[in-house]
């Protein structure tokens, strides 16, 4: 099924027709019969050594004597369209759409192949990331048949349909931009907006491909509380006959974001409560249909959340119409990550257009990111290009699109004085204090040292998260131990320092779902991050879920945490609930526990006895088994639950690299981490007799004492970053 930009509209005579099944799949030397959506990685895209390769689909197609256009919704990373064995388009990138014209090659009929390569391309982003870069025919393939005359599918790809809102003193006005080919002399477009209630609500018919509708006081797009939408259908007219339309939805509604205040719809102050989503599944990899992304942004529903940054390239088109008609509003952005090159400016200029252009109508999207932690590769964010390219992509999207803002995800160590982060509108740090590096308590310090330096800045926290388990557990939770409990600790102190701050106009947490990435080995996990407050499969709510749910919906709920940490030793616990109510009932084996409260309520010294105890609250039940010893595979063997450096390939490789778990003593000893920590810190403060003093001391606990050694702010973060960066 396509969706809005290609839906149709009147009596058009274009012909849309889905041909995802039946494709001769090739790869390697095999072959064999496949459906759409498909991916060549669904069961070994979380391997160390998944298939990168090219591989070829392949369908007969019948004759046409119409017009006939293959539109490919996403084929990851670099795709070749090929009629009767002739190379007639090639796409690169592997997020947006293309769109190829067969009408020289279908008249008799055509043998259609697409091959489609997920290598690595010195010329194509992204590179390098933490998600494994999914390879196939990963989205739905169509064929659009068509008159001659037809809206454009030229510019990049796009419907041909641009409107734009606009308010002027108080009345709104609809501008209309159609991309016409071969429109016949005398012909008409025939603009119609309807309401909801499949109403005319302004309409005009004009010569010209470029109008203003008239459309005074409509009812406005007002996120989750409203998200009121008209349809826009342009009709090509003959003599009243339509020759082609498309349709395409439209919304009405302001947006101001300001460095003191905060994020502003259509006048009203709310905060950006935002988490962001991979779009891979378990064993589908980016091979998802429909039903996946309605369960996906379902559960974001349910968490309360009233954005969504969908991270880290541009996604399906159907999941952002799921995000127009429900209200969430999207955080858009083109996989320009992680390592910059100056060889793909070119490639970055074309994904960030394809993103802008096809997803232009959309009222759900407020901004545009041209990057994310583009200075992730030390090495490459030192290029003098780096700048100028980025400030070339910036100018590139306003250019494009005068109404929304421009933003960026900047990599936690980045200097705040950074030349990056005055280039976009809008900015996004990415941290993760508690989890990577320092204690949670950082992030206030760092927020408010921020913004009482760069006041002027409209800033929000663009990532942050911790790894959390569902088979591992504690009772006394500690950084790094990828615990659920300790990621419910990381959320509940991160919560309260967003909660607390006007100015900061959202927030994103990392992640909504686990997701994959190949080249993680953490926490006796292979190939994925496990930051989501859901499982891969989706199947499990993680105790994180609830305390976003407690601080973010209305819906009454309580949650007691812990349902999965069964198996403990007989004895006293503190028990923890999330709940949004008032005041929580806690039942421990028919003995009642009443707390006042708001959000996190802790009930200490709760005893629990040998054998099966029954914990109930608001109707949630869990039990726990009091047992003479805590289930043993709770916890992971301590030399394997560090918080690696997940970018190196081999356990060997992160075996010679630093980590938190390092003692002063190795880093100090270490000849590459002297060289490169005493060129930043002075050769002074590193031949302190103090160090000695603290040898034995890890690197983790270091740096929460790094100021009595006359360390500075930048100083630590410094140690922090060169800690994750260097060889012993």
């Amino acid at each position: 099924m396509l969706h809005f930009i290609y839906k149709l509209g009147g009596d058009s005579v274009r012909k849309v027709t889905n041909i995802n099944n039946g494709w001769l799949f090739e790869i390697n030397g095999s072959t064999q019969i496949v459906d759409l959506p498909h991916s060549f990685n669904a069961s070994d895209g979380t391997t160390p050594d998944y298939i990168r390769t090219k591989c070829f689909y392949t369908k007969e197609l019948a004759p046409s004597d119409m017009n006939t256009f293959l539109l490919v919704e996403g084929a990851n990373s670099v795709a070749e369209v090929y009629a009767d064995g002739k190379v007639i388009n090639t796409h690169r990138g592997g997020y947006s759409a293309f769109v190829t014209d067969l009408t020289p090659y279908i008249k008799d009929g055509c043998t259609l192949k697409i091959s489609v390569d997920n290598s690595d391309f010195e010329d194509v982003y992204p590179s390098t990331a933490d998600f494994t870069f999914w390879g196939g025919l990963y989205r739905n393939v169509s064929l659009i048949e068509t008159e001659k005359c037809h809206f454009s599918f030229s510019d990049f790809s796009s419907c041909g349909v641009y409107a734009t809102p606009k308010k002027t003193d108080g009345a709104w006005t609809l501008d209309v931009k159609c991309l016409v080919d071969n429109m016949p002399d005398g012909a008409t477009i025939r603009y119609t907006l309807f309401d909801g209630d499949n109403s005319i609500f302004a309409q005009s018919d004009s010569e010209k491909t470029e109008i203003t509708l008239d459309c005074g006081s409509p009812i406005l797009w007002n996120g989750i509380k409203n998200p009121y939408l008209y349809t826009l259908v342009c009709e090509v007219m003959e003599n009243e006959n339509v020759l082609d339309s498309v349709s395409q939805r439209v919304g009405f509604r302001t947006i101001e974001i300001d460095a003191e205040r905060g994020f502003f719809l259509n006048g009203e102050h709310i905060k950006l409560r935002g988490v962001s989503r991979h779009q891979d599944r378990e064993n589908m990899g980016n091979a998802i249909t429909e039903k996946e992304h309605l369960e996906d942004l379902s559960l974001i529903l349910e968490l309360g959340a009233n954005s969504v940054r969908l991270a880290h390239y541009q996604q399906n088109r159907y999941f952002y119409d799921l995000c127009d008609e429900k209200g969430v509003l999207v955080w858009a952005e083109a996989p320009v990550i992680s390592s910059f090159s100056e060889l793909k400016q070119d490639n970055a200029k074309q994904q960030l257009t394809e993103l802008v252009k096809q997803n232009y109508n959309h009222p759900c999207i407020f901004c545009w990111g041209i990057e994310n932690e583009i200075t992730q590769n030390k090495k490459n964010s030192k290029s003098k290009a780096l700048i100028p390219c980025m400030k070339e992509l910036n100018s590139l999207v306003k250019s494009l699109d005068k109404t929304r803002f421009t933003t960026c995800a900047q990599l936690s160590i980045l200097d705040q004085s950074s030349k990056l982060n005055s280039i976009t509108d809008i900015l996004g740090y990415n941290h993760y204090f508690g989890w990577y590096d320092f204690g949670f308590d950082f992030l206030n310090k760092w927020l408010d040292s921020f913004h009482a330096d760069y006041p002027n800045v409209r800033l929000c926290l663009s990532e942050y998260g911790a790894e959390g388990l569902v088979n591992l557990h504690s009772a006394t939770p500690v950084q790094g131990d990828y615990s659920e409990e300790y990621q419910c600790r990381f959320h509940e102190e991160y919560i309260k320092a967003i909660s607390s701050r006007d100015w900061l106009w959202g927030s994103y947490v990392w992640n909504m779902f686990d997701f994959g990435a190949s080249n993680r080995r953490e926490g006796g996990v292979i190939g994925k991050n496990n930051k989501g407050l859901a499982t891969y499969d989706r199947k499990i709510k993680k105790d994180s879920f609830y305390l976003y749910k407690a601080y973010w919906s209305d819906e009454p709920f309580t949650h007691i945490c812990g349902t999965r940490f069964k198996n403990r030793k007989a004895g006293s616990y503190d028990v923890k609930v999330y709940s949004n109510k008032e005041s929580v009932t806690l039942t421990v084996n028919g003995r009642e526990y009443t707390q006042s409260g708001s959000k996190v309520f802790l009930f200490r010294d709760i005893e629990i006895a040998k054998g099966e105890n029954e914990l109930s609250a608001d109707g949630h039940t869990i039990i726990i088994n009091g047992a003479d010893e805590t289930d043993k595979s709770y916890s992971i063997p301590r030399e394997s639950s560090f918080v690696r450096n997940w970018e190196k390939k081999s356990e060997e490789e992160q075996k010679s690299y630093l980590s938190p778990e390092s003692t002063i003593k190795e880093l100090v000893n270490s000849k590459d981490a002297h060289i490169m920590v005493e060129g930043k810190l002075g050769r002074d403060k590193l031949s302190s007799p103090l160090w000695k003093l603290i040898y034995p001391m890890k690197i983790k606990t270091a740096l929460k004492f790094m100021q009595r050694l006359g360390y500075t702010k930048n100083d630590c973060l410094l140690l922090s970053e060169y800690t994750y960066a260097i060889h012993k």
